[in-house]
Protein backbone atom coordinates (compact mmCIF):
# COMPACT_ATOMS: atom_id res chain seq x y z
CA UNK A 1 0.00 0.00 0.00
CA UNK A 2 1.06 3.38 -0.96
CA UNK A 3 2.32 6.11 1.90
CA UNK A 4 0.50 8.72 1.80
CA UNK A 5 1.98 12.22 3.46
CA UNK A 6 0.43 14.61 5.79
CA UNK A 7 1.61 17.29 3.36
CA UNK A 8 -0.31 15.09 0.46
CA UNK A 9 -2.96 14.99 2.35
CA UNK A 10 -3.24 18.47 2.97
CA UNK A 11 -2.81 19.85 -0.33
CA UNK A 12 -5.91 17.80 -1.73
CA UNK A 13 -9.32 19.31 -2.41
CA UNK A 14 -12.63 17.60 -0.89
CA UNK A 15 -13.61 16.87 -4.25
CA UNK A 16 -10.13 15.18 -5.15
CA UNK A 17 -10.53 13.38 -2.02
CA UNK A 18 -13.77 12.06 -2.55
CA UNK A 19 -12.54 11.33 -6.58
CA UNK A 20 -9.54 9.08 -4.28
CA UNK A 21 -12.30 7.11 -2.30
CA UNK A 22 -14.15 6.63 -5.52
CA UNK A 23 -11.14 5.02 -6.97
CA UNK A 24 -8.64 1.49 -6.71
CA UNK A 25 -9.48 0.09 -3.43
CA UNK A 26 -5.67 0.53 -2.12
CA UNK A 27 -5.35 4.08 -2.91
CA UNK A 28 -8.59 4.85 -0.76
CA UNK A 29 -7.24 2.67 1.92
CA UNK A 30 -4.03 4.82 1.60
CA UNK A 31 -5.27 7.78 1.88
CA UNK A 32 -7.73 7.34 4.43
CA UNK A 33 -4.84 5.32 6.56
CA UNK A 34 -2.60 8.89 6.81
CA UNK A 35 -6.21 10.78 7.47
CA UNK A 36 -6.63 8.28 10.35
CA UNK A 37 -3.03 8.32 11.69
CA UNK A 38 -3.19 11.81 11.17
CA UNK A 39 -6.27 12.05 13.30
CA UNK A 40 -9.34 12.83 11.34
CA UNK A 41 -12.12 11.10 13.52
CA UNK A 42 -14.12 10.43 10.16
CA UNK A 43 -10.89 8.42 8.64
CA UNK A 44 -10.38 6.58 11.49
CA UNK A 45 -14.15 4.81 11.51
CA UNK A 46 -14.07 4.52 7.80
CA UNK A 47 -10.62 2.58 8.18
CA UNK A 48 -11.52 0.40 10.62
CA UNK A 49 -14.55 -0.49 8.04
CA UNK A 50 -12.05 -0.98 5.95
CA UNK A 51 -9.61 -3.19 7.68
CA UNK A 52 -12.54 -4.82 8.54
CA UNK A 53 -14.04 -5.41 5.16
CA UNK A 54 -10.95 -6.13 3.71
CA UNK A 55 -11.18 -3.19 1.62
CA UNK A 56 -7.87 -2.28 -0.28
CA UNK A 57 -5.72 -3.58 3.12
CA UNK A 58 -5.53 -6.62 4.50
CA UNK A 59 -8.48 -7.77 6.77
CA UNK A 60 -7.76 -7.21 10.24
CA UNK A 61 -10.24 -7.66 13.02
CA UNK A 62 -7.82 -6.19 15.20
CA UNK A 63 -6.59 -3.22 13.92
CA UNK A 64 -10.45 -2.65 13.22
CA UNK A 65 -11.70 -2.64 16.78
CA UNK A 66 -8.76 -0.16 17.43
CA UNK A 67 -9.61 2.50 15.02
CA UNK A 68 -13.34 1.62 15.49
CA UNK A 69 -12.17 2.71 19.53
CA UNK A 70 -10.01 5.29 18.55
CA UNK A 71 -13.21 6.96 16.68
CA UNK A 72 -15.78 5.70 19.17
CA UNK A 73 -13.92 7.39 22.29
CA UNK A 74 -14.43 10.81 20.11
CA UNK A 75 -18.06 10.32 19.94
CA UNK A 76 -18.67 9.29 16.08
CA UNK A 77 -21.89 7.67 16.00
CA UNK A 78 -20.95 5.53 13.44
CA UNK A 79 -17.50 4.13 15.48
CA UNK A 80 -19.97 3.57 18.18
CA UNK A 81 -21.85 1.43 16.64
CA UNK A 82 -19.31 -0.97 15.16
CA UNK A 83 -17.65 -0.92 18.33
CA UNK A 84 -21.03 -2.84 19.59
CA UNK A 85 -20.78 -5.11 17.04
CA UNK A 86 -17.24 -5.87 17.39
CA UNK A 87 -18.15 -6.90 20.83
CA UNK A 88 -21.34 -8.27 19.84
CA UNK A 89 -19.47 -10.90 17.46
CA UNK A 90 -15.96 -11.39 18.62
CA UNK A 91 -13.87 -9.71 16.18
CA UNK A 92 -11.08 -8.15 17.34
CA UNK A 93 -12.02 -8.93 21.09
CA UNK A 94 -13.66 -10.94 23.20
CA UNK A 95 -17.28 -10.97 22.65
CA UNK A 96 -19.05 -9.41 25.04
CA UNK A 97 -23.10 -8.78 24.99
CA UNK A 98 -23.61 -6.06 27.33
CA UNK A 99 -20.84 -3.77 26.37
CA UNK A 100 -21.72 -4.33 22.74
CA UNK A 101 -25.09 -2.99 24.39
CA UNK A 102 -23.25 0.05 26.18
CA UNK A 103 -21.72 0.91 22.61
CA UNK A 104 -25.40 0.52 20.62
CA UNK A 105 -27.21 2.61 23.78
CA UNK A 106 -24.30 5.60 23.11
CA UNK A 107 -25.11 5.46 19.36
CA UNK A 108 -28.24 5.45 19.59
CA UNK A 109 -28.56 8.24 21.67
CA UNK A 110 -26.55 10.33 19.51
CA UNK A 111 -28.95 9.95 16.55
CA UNK A 112 -27.82 7.27 14.55
CA UNK A 113 -30.29 5.00 12.90
CA UNK A 114 -28.33 1.76 12.60
CA UNK A 115 -27.56 2.17 16.76
CA UNK A 116 -31.13 2.77 17.36
CA UNK A 117 -31.71 -0.51 15.68
CA UNK A 118 -29.27 -2.44 17.11
CA UNK A 119 -30.31 -0.91 20.68
CA UNK A 120 -33.50 -2.29 20.07
CA UNK A 121 -33.10 -5.44 18.11
CA UNK A 122 -31.02 -6.01 21.53
CA UNK A 123 -33.94 -5.03 23.78
CA UNK A 124 -36.44 -6.92 21.75
CA UNK A 125 -34.62 -10.29 22.17
CA UNK A 126 -32.98 -9.31 25.39
CA UNK A 127 -29.37 -9.95 24.36
CA UNK A 128 -27.10 -8.23 26.74
CA UNK A 129 -29.52 -5.96 28.18
CA UNK A 130 -33.33 -7.24 30.23
CA UNK A 131 -35.78 -7.94 27.29
CA UNK A 132 -38.05 -4.80 26.80
CA UNK A 133 -40.73 -5.01 24.21
CA UNK A 134 -41.95 -1.44 24.79
CA UNK A 135 -38.57 0.28 24.82
CA UNK A 136 -37.27 -1.67 21.80
CA UNK A 137 -40.64 -0.89 19.88
CA UNK A 138 -39.88 3.38 20.72
CA UNK A 139 -36.46 3.15 19.56
CA UNK A 140 -37.01 1.05 16.72
CA UNK A 141 -39.81 3.72 15.86
CA UNK A 142 -37.27 6.38 16.30
CA UNK A 143 -34.89 4.51 13.42
CA UNK A 144 -38.40 4.23 11.41
CA UNK A 145 -38.95 7.95 11.62
CA UNK A 146 -35.29 8.67 10.03
CA UNK A 147 -36.32 6.43 7.04
CA UNK A 148 -34.53 3.55 7.97
CA UNK A 149 -36.01 0.36 6.30
CA UNK A 150 -34.91 -2.60 8.61
CA UNK A 151 -36.49 -0.98 11.61
CA UNK A 152 -39.40 0.08 9.68
CA UNK A 153 -40.20 -4.01 8.61
CA UNK A 154 -39.51 -4.30 12.72
CA UNK A 155 -42.12 -1.81 13.56
CA UNK A 156 -44.55 -3.23 10.92
CA UNK A 157 -44.15 -7.14 13.03
CA UNK A 158 -45.06 -5.50 16.09
CA UNK A 159 -48.12 -4.34 14.76
CA UNK A 160 -48.89 -7.26 12.56
CA UNK A 161 -48.46 -9.14 15.98
CA UNK A 162 -49.73 -7.07 18.31
CA UNK A 163 -46.70 -6.36 20.55
CA UNK A 164 -46.70 -3.43 22.96
CA UNK A 165 -49.63 -2.64 20.30
CA UNK A 166 -53.08 -3.31 19.12
CA UNK A 167 -52.91 -5.66 16.07
CA UNK A 168 -53.34 -4.26 12.41
CA UNK A 169 -52.44 -5.07 9.73
CA UNK A 170 -53.46 -1.94 7.67
CA UNK A 171 -50.48 -0.50 9.21
CA UNK A 172 -48.02 -3.38 9.28
CA UNK A 173 -48.91 -3.02 5.51
CA UNK A 174 -47.88 0.46 5.37
CA UNK A 175 -44.33 -0.19 7.54
CA UNK A 176 -43.40 -3.11 5.44
CA UNK A 177 -43.95 -1.68 2.11
CA UNK A 178 -41.96 1.55 3.38
CA UNK A 179 -39.24 -1.28 3.91
CA UNK A 180 -39.52 -2.94 0.70
CA UNK A 181 -38.79 0.17 -1.08
CA UNK A 182 -35.96 0.87 1.41
CA UNK A 183 -34.35 -2.00 0.39
CA UNK A 184 -34.87 -4.38 3.57
CA UNK A 185 -35.02 -7.70 2.16
CA UNK A 186 -37.42 -8.55 4.77
CA UNK A 187 -39.35 -5.93 4.65
CA UNK A 188 -39.85 -7.26 1.09
CA UNK A 189 -40.84 -10.67 1.99
CA UNK A 190 -43.13 -9.56 4.60
CA UNK A 191 -44.92 -6.88 2.19
CA UNK A 192 -45.00 -10.01 -0.44
CA UNK A 193 -46.94 -11.84 1.81
CA UNK A 194 -49.77 -9.25 2.91
CA UNK A 195 -49.73 -8.56 -0.84
CA UNK A 196 -50.87 -12.13 -1.56
CA UNK A 197 -53.40 -11.92 0.94
CA UNK A 198 -54.67 -9.27 -0.52
CA UNK A 199 -55.03 -11.34 -3.83
CA UNK A 200 -52.04 -9.11 -5.10
CA UNK A 201 -50.22 -12.31 -6.55
CA UNK A 202 -48.31 -10.29 -9.69
CA UNK A 203 -47.07 -7.75 -7.17
CA UNK A 204 -45.87 -9.98 -4.87
CA UNK A 205 -43.92 -11.79 -6.88
CA UNK A 206 -42.33 -8.89 -8.14
CA UNK A 207 -40.87 -8.28 -4.45
CA UNK A 208 -39.95 -12.01 -3.63
CA UNK A 209 -37.97 -11.54 -6.76
CA UNK A 210 -35.92 -8.54 -5.15
CA UNK A 211 -35.12 -10.37 -2.28
CA UNK A 212 -32.17 -13.01 -3.45
CA UNK A 213 -30.77 -9.84 -4.13
CA UNK A 214 -29.75 -8.77 -0.76
CA UNK A 215 -30.78 -11.64 1.55
CA UNK A 216 -28.49 -13.98 3.43
CA UNK A 217 -28.29 -17.72 1.95
CA UNK A 218 -30.36 -18.91 5.31
CA UNK A 219 -33.36 -16.58 4.71
CA UNK A 220 -33.34 -17.38 1.11
CA UNK A 221 -33.30 -21.31 2.11
CA UNK A 222 -36.41 -20.78 4.13
CA UNK A 223 -38.41 -18.14 1.97
CA UNK A 224 -37.95 -21.15 -0.80
CA UNK A 225 -39.40 -23.33 1.36
CA UNK A 226 -42.50 -21.22 2.62
CA UNK A 227 -43.03 -20.47 -1.14
CA UNK A 228 -42.63 -24.38 -1.98
CA UNK A 229 -45.43 -25.01 0.25
CA UNK A 230 -47.80 -22.18 -0.23
CA UNK A 231 -51.25 -23.11 -2.11
CA UNK A 232 -50.28 -20.09 -4.78
CA UNK A 233 -49.11 -21.36 -7.69
CA UNK A 234 -47.24 -18.12 -8.88
CA UNK A 235 -45.42 -18.90 -5.36
CA UNK A 236 -44.31 -22.22 -5.83
CA UNK A 237 -42.71 -21.68 -9.53
CA UNK A 238 -41.16 -19.38 -7.68
CA UNK A 239 -39.41 -21.67 -5.41
CA UNK A 240 -37.43 -23.86 -8.13
CA UNK A 241 -35.96 -20.00 -9.11
CA UNK A 242 -33.75 -19.32 -5.98
CA UNK A 243 -30.97 -22.36 -6.31
CA UNK A 244 -28.54 -19.28 -6.08
CA UNK A 245 -27.99 -16.16 -3.66
CA UNK A 246 -26.60 -12.75 -4.68
CA UNK A 247 -25.35 -11.10 -2.27
CA UNK A 248 -24.41 -6.82 -1.94
CA UNK A 249 -21.71 -6.86 0.45
CA UNK A 250 -22.83 -3.73 1.55
CA UNK A 251 -21.14 -1.83 4.82
CA UNK A 252 -25.07 -2.09 5.98
CA UNK A 253 -24.81 -5.72 6.07
CA UNK A 254 -22.12 -4.75 8.59
CA UNK A 255 -23.21 -2.16 10.28
CA UNK A 256 -26.94 -4.04 11.68
CA UNK A 257 -27.68 -6.57 13.34
CA UNK A 258 -29.61 -9.31 11.80
CA UNK A 259 -31.56 -10.26 14.47
CA UNK A 260 -34.97 -10.89 13.59
CA UNK A 261 -37.58 -10.36 16.87
CA UNK A 262 -40.72 -12.01 14.54
CA UNK A 263 -42.32 -15.06 14.66
CA UNK A 264 -40.69 -18.36 13.87
CA UNK A 265 -42.98 -19.36 11.10
CA UNK A 266 -42.09 -16.64 9.05
CA UNK A 267 -38.86 -16.82 6.14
Amino acid sequence: MEQVTLKALASVSHDEFAAILAGPPAQAAAWVAAAAQNGIVEAQAVYGQYLLDGHGVTRDAGAAFTWFAHAARRDHPMAMNMLGRCYAHGWGTTACAPVAVYWYRLAARSGLDWGMYNYASALALGNGVEADRAQALRWFQRAAELGHAKSLNFVGSFYEDGWEVDADASIAFDYYRRAAEGGDFRGQFNYARLLAARGESEAAVHWLRQVPQTATASFVAKMRTWLAASPVKAFQALADDFNTVSHAGSLATTFGATLNPTRESRA
